[in-house]
Parts: structure tokens; sequence; C-alpha cells
């Protein structure tokens, strides 16, 4: 899950009441389906920042709730308002990212660097969205092999 550090950082949320933010604003209706198709509470999440001097994975966390309706699409004061979007029929959703602990950051460089990691979907050339799953194997080699210090 991607955030931008000065709208949310790891170290923003590790400081959050419970660890745990709520994660707004995702406005991509592939993103919205893996969060509200795929994801799970308890699901491990990277945490990535992006839009930054270094994006890269900056922490682990995990999910936390099930997906609700994203409130800053009602407010037309949010720059994530969508005058479309109606209570009775919310087209954002956002579920609730509880923040486990800050790693070292593992650069989008360094990632791409690893040919066990070649095919993971944040790396693929024109990969944009905010919420990208990651398969099993990836995730083993980035929290054994990569958090580890290799």
């Amino acid at each position: 899950m991607k955030s931008e550090p000065e709208e949310c950082s790891i170290d923003d949320a590790l400081a959050a009441s419970n660890a745990t933010v709520p994660w707004t604003g995702v406005r991509n209706y592939q993103a919205r389906n893996f969060m509200r198709d795929a994801m799970q509470v308890g699901d491990g999440v990277l945490f990535y920042h992006s839009s930054c001097p270094e994006p890269g994975i900056a922490g682990l966390a995990r999910v936390a709730s099930g997906t609700r309706a994203d409130p800053t699409q009602f407010d037309p004061a949010s720059p994530y308002h969508d005058p479309k979007s109606t209570p009775d029929t919310p087209r954002w959703l956002l579920l609730d990212v509880q923040a486990l602990r800050k790693t070292r950051l593992i650069s989008l460089a360094e990632l791409r660097a690893h040919p066990a990691l070649a095919d993971m979907r944040v790396l693929q050339k024109g990969s944009r969205l905010s919420i990208t799953p990651v398969e099993p194997s990836e995730w083993a080699y980035i929290t054994a092999v990569l958090m580890q210090g290799g």
C-alpha cells in the first residue's frame, strides 16, 4: 500500500492511536477492488512511501478492519471529494491499517535489483496503483531477505 509521506508516513501511522490509520483517498477502481475483494483483516501490508525523493518500503503493517465508505468522498472541502458519490451508493471505500514497525527503507531501485521480485506488480512498467497485491513468495523474500539486511 502506497502513501505519500507528507500525507501519512510510517512514523505518522505508528504515532496514531493504536497505530491504526484509515486508508482514505483511494480513487482508482482497481485499487478499491483489491481492498474490497482481496484484503482481509490480519493480512500483511508493505507500507510503501511514494511521491517522495526516495520511494520504497518503509515499514510493515496489517489490515485492521474490513472496508467501509470513505467519508472524504462526501466532504466538499476534501481533495478526495467525489460529487457523484452519495451515502446511499458510495463509490469509494477505506479500511484501517495498523502499523507494526518501521523498517530500513527498501528503495524501488533495490527492489528492482532482485531477480526474485521481477514479476512484482508494483515494479511493472506503468504501475501507478496505490494498492497492489503481493505474492506470498515476494512477501517471504522481502521480509526474510531484504528486511534482514540482505
